[in-house]
Parts: C-alpha cells; sequence; structure tokens
C-alpha cells in the first residue's frame, strides 16, 4: 500500500488568509491582546500558537480550542473567498481510484480545521482522515507527524509499503526526509520554485494541473 500524505494550505488550497485571521481572533479572545508576528508556513498549529505565546503553555490548549471554533465560522467565507489548486480535484481522485493508494493529511493544521479546509472545497470525499496527522497530534517536528500517520495506516489497512509527503515548502521536504518517506513539492503554495528545488525532494511540479505527470510523481517508487 502506498500511503500519500497532502499538505494543506499551499497545496490543496488557498483559504484566503482565514487561518491567519482565526489564529490571530483565538489569541486575542484567550490573551485579550493582539499576537506578535509570527512565522506561519511550514510550522504546525501547535508550534505558531506556542511561538504566540512565546513558548509558555499556559495558555495553549485554550488558544487552540477557541482557534477550531473561530475557524469553524469561517468555513462559508473560506468557500467563497479562497479557492483549490488546479489540478487537484483532479489528481486526488484518479488516486483515490488506484488500487493500493490511500490518499490521507500531513498537515499542521488540528484536525478540526483540517476537516473545515478540505470540507469546505468538497475534497474529503477523496481523504481518509483516520490515516493521517495533524497539529494536534503530539509531535516535537513535522516528521514525527509523518510516523503517526503510518502507524495509523498500517493499523487501518496493514503495514504500507511507502509513504510519500506532497507539501509546498522546503519544510515539508525534509520531514518527509528525516522519517524516511518520499517527498514531492508543488510550487504553488509559499516557496518559489528554485528554494523547492535546493531542497532536493523526489520530485518537483510546478502545479498538478498534468494529472498524469502528478500521478507519475507522487506513485514512482
Amino acid at each position: 500500500m502506498l500511503l500519500v500524505l497532502w499538505d494543506i494550505d499551499g497545496t490543496l488550497v488557498d483559504s484566503a488568509g482565514h487561518g491567519r485571521y482565526a489564529f490571530e481572533e483565538a489569541f486575542q479572545a484567550v490573551v485579550g491582546r493582539d499576537p506578535a508576528w509570527v512565522e506561519y508556513a511550514g510550522r504546525t498549529d501547535h508550534q505558531i500558537a506556542l511561538s504566540m505565546l512565546n513558548g509558555s503553555s499556559e495558555h495553549l490548549p485554550a488558544v487552540l480550542d477557541e482557534l477550531a471554533a473561530k475557524l469553524a465560522a469561517r468555513k462559508h467565507a473560506i468557500a467563497a473567498e479562497g479557492r483549490v489548486y488546479p489540478g487537484v480535484p483532479e489528481t486526488l481522485a484518479a488516486l483515490h481510484k488506484a488500487d493500493g493508494v490511500v490518499n490521507s493529511l500531513l498537515t499542521g493544521n488540528i484536525e478540526a480545521n483540517a476537516a473545515v479546509k478540505v470540507g469546505a472545497f468538497g475534497l474529503d470525499r477523496w481523504l481518509d482522515f483516520e490515516a493521517g496527522a495533524y497539529g494536534s497530534d503530539p509531535h516535537d517536528r513535522r516528521s514525527d507527524l509523518v510516523a503517526i500517520a503510518r502507524e495509523r495506516a498500517a493499523a487501518r489497512y496493514g503495514e504500507p509499503t511507502g509513504a510519500v509527503l506532497v507539501g509546498d515548502t522546503p519544510l515539508d521536504v525534509r520531514a518527509a526526509r528525516e522519517a524516511g518517506a518520499r517527498a514531492v513539492a508543488v510550487a504553488t503554495g509559499f516557496a518559489e520554485l528554485d528554494a523547492l528545488r535546493e531542497s532536493e525532494p523526489d520530485a518537483l511540479l510546478q502545479d498538478l494541473r498534468d494529472t498524469d505527470a502528478a500521478i507519475r510523481a507522487i506513485t514512482s517508487t
């Protein structure tokens, strides 16, 4: 079995900034002030929240709970103002039909927010959420989530014969490398094509418009 683990933001969808807005609202609701600027791209919600809280975990559970509520309230706005990247539905559908392939998620979003973002565009029909891993799962590094996803997939389907992480940043490529998975980089999101090339993924795609090429890149062994 091949486990295909999809990053969400910058890879599958553009949520029109609503993830950031929800984070700011959640922080304000819990802490009572605006958060300082933090880096979002390639980081998990857990890591982003900790950075906002200057490393203190005192308010971390409350911020993440509020984050889920704030983003859920923005689902219709995400659908109206955001977009799915070119070729994503076709690629997900083709992989979903393929024998021995499971589509799931490897994302820094907490699980509730992952469901909101892909559900806003109907992508959830091709994804097995129970075989993935999320920013709400215990982790120190993003690569820890790859191991969690593989364990869950093995429990559901038997031991995976391979795993591939599809993402849009060099951090996604590094996470795949650290976890012993293949890395497919897609230049639709937050990193420049040259930066992705320098991270040395197993395959590099400009986007997913060419479904056949995307399938070959993702399923190649």
